[in-house]
């Protein structure tokens, strides 16, 4: 059985602990073995911890050797270099085993996660995994011990493996404990090759302005990275970059548990800025013919060099015969599906506003409106509410500043850092609190997308809402141009689409995605927007309509076709329907607003047609057009199509210009249309 993490969601401020199916308290450490844990508070490590130290790590030693053997594949190299780190991180942290979740805990995210076997092995010494589990599935289907970490296990708090994020992600963390009133430290164990990504500087900037003196780096020097020496492959200051962004520095001896523990105790004191400890490490350490060389990066040992390592270790050899573990490995156990115990706020969506027929205005004022509506609702007096923005230098176009003066300490401000944002954002969500991460859409979707996707991957709950798309950003050009949104997104398996048609539909969305599980996309234009209306002349999203995920909005009813429209062009629609059915043209509009996932009861309104006319500003390749296509396929009906969009990038002027010359205005979707229709007859 291949495995899938479940999620269970709790709304209110009261604690869930779900108990686990793995077992948590079951280690490899040899019988009589006592487990030592420190803490922080005190003044120094113990010589009974020192000791239980140095056995402990030649126990992890044994695991990380004997799982990437076993699986012929992983990371032994850095997973060796950072053990020592690790063992000390997990035994001295405020974390339980029995309690892996519990509230105010202390956060270790490991940003290199491809040191997943130094990882699993300091976990199961610790009491939160059972070894031989560990051991005999790592990297195959059978359980959650994947080849980079996932957060799903006991222990780990983010899924990492696309280096860079850690960071980013324990800002997150730290700014939930503070929405929540609690104080915790968070330690980001990272690799030193991982240095060169630039979204780490932005992370290290974001902490500093925002005061994050709880977090701690720890830096992995061992020098080496998959191909060679870090120094060659790209020459940095480490030390310096920290200390020019504002972080203290200190370097230590990354195999001296006294040593670590020492640093790590003085830069949980220090309540003025984060600390960066630069741990200078040897890869594959304790197995000499590992030691310093990059080609155990990522490559397990084979059967000459494992009988070396296992002498080296110390061990009998024919305690090491791995034939049981591979016996166990074939085998498929029972599913053990842990039920990651996330908690969602509990906000009120506030009353709906209906902009008035002569009320011109864009779908971004109303988004700005709604979520200070939403957060103004929810705050019921008691201070702020469990709402929290993000925004990239671009607050006054995205209209957050309503939510921003009302609310001061719930809007960040990370200046134009996209990829430390939505990642930052999004692990804020997984901390009981609704978070919006407001941005361009060219650099909200497009630049963003693996953010994005880890958090997805993390099971967050980060809303996206993103302005100026298609080629409505007008003046600015072909580079602002996010004409692939839909095609984008809709990759990510977790997330919602929404693309609203006008003011009234945007304000009943928004509110309807904030107020609900699981990562949203809310999509908007640029410019200023008629209001949409009924065949009576009043707002057809106003009043008391309700959005509705997957249904399909019918604005026209007609029999002689029917034009389906997503987002800003969907007002141009309007105007050329209205036109085609003057003419004596029985053309109907819809409006999908949830492209991607159409319900039943729409598929089949649209299959009862002559015809469908797709008009999106998007690209026609993989946008709103392919969608209803592959939905109307999937459904076992094929009628004929039109896809009017977005085919190639456009120039700069004023939206409607530009829209004329893609073809999307209404006297050209009015042309389109009724030539495909005389075509049919």
């Amino acid at each position: 059985m291949i495995l899938r993490s479940s999620r269970q969601w709790n709304r209110g401020d009261g604690p869930i602990c779900t108990p686990l199916t793995v077992k948590l308290l079951s280690h490899h450490s040899p019988e009589g073995t006592v487990m030592v844990r420190s803490s922080l508070d005190a003044p120094t490590l113990s010589a009974e911890h020192l000791q239980w130290h140095q056995e402990a790590v030649q126990r992890c030693r044994r695991a990380i050797i004997q799982m990437t053997s076993l699986a012929a594949s992983g990371h032994p190299g850095g997973s060796l270099s950072s053990l020592d780190l690790y063992l000390v991180l997990w035994s001295c942290a405020k974390v339980e085993a029995e309690n892996p979740w519990m509230d105010g805990r202390d956060r270790i995210v490991v940003s290199h996660g491809h040191t997943s076997p130094g990882v699993y092995s300091v976990l199961a010494e610790l009491g939160f995994i059972d070894n031989d589990e560990a051991v005999s599935s790592f990297r195959s289907t059978q359980n959650l011990f994947e080849g980079h970490i996932e957060r799903e296990i006991p222990g780990v708090e983010w899924t990492t493996g696309n280096l860079g994020q850690g960071l980013s992600a324990a800002c997150g963390m730290v700014l939930g404990d503070r929405i929540h009133g609690r104080r915790c430290n968070a330690f980001v164990p990272m690799g030193d090759g991982e240095q060169q990504k630039g979204q780490i500087a932005e992370a290290r900037r974001f902490a500093v302005k925002f005061g994050l003196h709880e977090i701690t780096a720890i830096v992995d020097r061992n020098q080496l990275q998959i191909g060679g020496e870090t120094a060659e492959i790209m020459p940095q200051e480490i030390a310096a970059g920290w200390e020019a962004d504002g972080w203290r520095v200190v370097e230590v001896d990354g195999h001296d548990p006294q040593q670590i523990f020492s640093a790590l105790q003085q830069a949980r004191k220090d309540e003025q800025r984060p600390w960066c400890i630069i741990a200078h490490t040897v890869m594959g350490k304790g197995i000499s013919f590992m030691e310093n060389k990059s080609d155990f990066h990522g490559r397990a040992l084979n059967t000459e060099e494992l009988a070396a390592a296992v002498t080296e270790l110390g061990e009998d050899a024919a305690l090491w015969d791995l034939q049981p573990l591979q016996q166990r490995r074939a085998r498929r156990p029972d599913s053990t599906v842990p039920t990651l115990p996330d908690r969602l706020p509990s906000l009120h969506p506030g009353e709906p506003i209906t902009y008035a027929v002569d009320q011109k205005t864009d779908c971004r004022s109303a988004f700005g409106q709604a979520i200070f509506d939403v957060a103004c609702a929810s705050a019921d007096g008691q201070g702020s509410p469990p709402i929290a923005a993000f925004d990239c230098d671009l607050e006054g176009s995205v209209k957050l500043g309503a939510f921003h003066k009302q609310y001061p300490d719930r809007f960040f401000q990370a200046g134009i850092q996209e990829h430390h944002t939505a990642t930052c954002a999004g692990a804020l969500s997984t901390c009981g609190v609704t978070t919006v991460f407001a941005d361009f859409g060219v650099f909200g979707v497009c630049e963003t997308y693996n953010q994005h996707r880890l958090s997805d991957i993390n099971h967050a709950h980060l809303k996206i809402a993103c302005t100026h798309l298609g080629l409505d950003v007008g003046e600015d050009g072909k580079t602002h141009q996010c004409i692939d949104y839909v095609g984008v997104l809709r990759n990510i398996f977790g997330i919602s689409i929404y693309i609203p048609a006008d003011p009234n539909q945007t304000d009943r969305i928004v509110r309807h995605a904030l107020t609900s599980a699981g990562m949203a996309f809310i999509g908007m234009g640029r410019s200023k927007l008629k209001t949409i209306t009924d065949d009576a002349g009043a707002p057809y999203f106003g009043g008391d309509y309700q959005f509705t995920p997957g249904h399909l909005d019918i604005i026209r009813s007609g029999t002689a076709g029917m034009v389906v429209a997503m987002g800003t062009p969907t007002a141009q629609a309007l105007e050329a329907v209205d036109a085609l059915r003057t003419e004596g043209l029985d053309i109907g509009l819809a409006h999908a607003a949830t492209p991607t996932d159409l319900d039943e009861a729409s598929i089949q309104q649209l299959a009862s047609q002559p015809f469908v006319v797709t008009v999106e500003d998007h690209s026609v390749r993989t946008g709103l057009g392919n969608c209803v296509a592959e939905q109307l396929f999937g459904a076992g009906t094929a009628i004929p199509q039109l896809r009017i969009g977005v085919d190639n990038y456009s120039p700069s002027g004023p939206s409607s210009e530009v829209y004329r010359l893609a073809g999307l205005d209404a006297d050209s979707i009015r042309e389109r249309v009724q030539a495909f229709a005389l075509e049919r007859q």
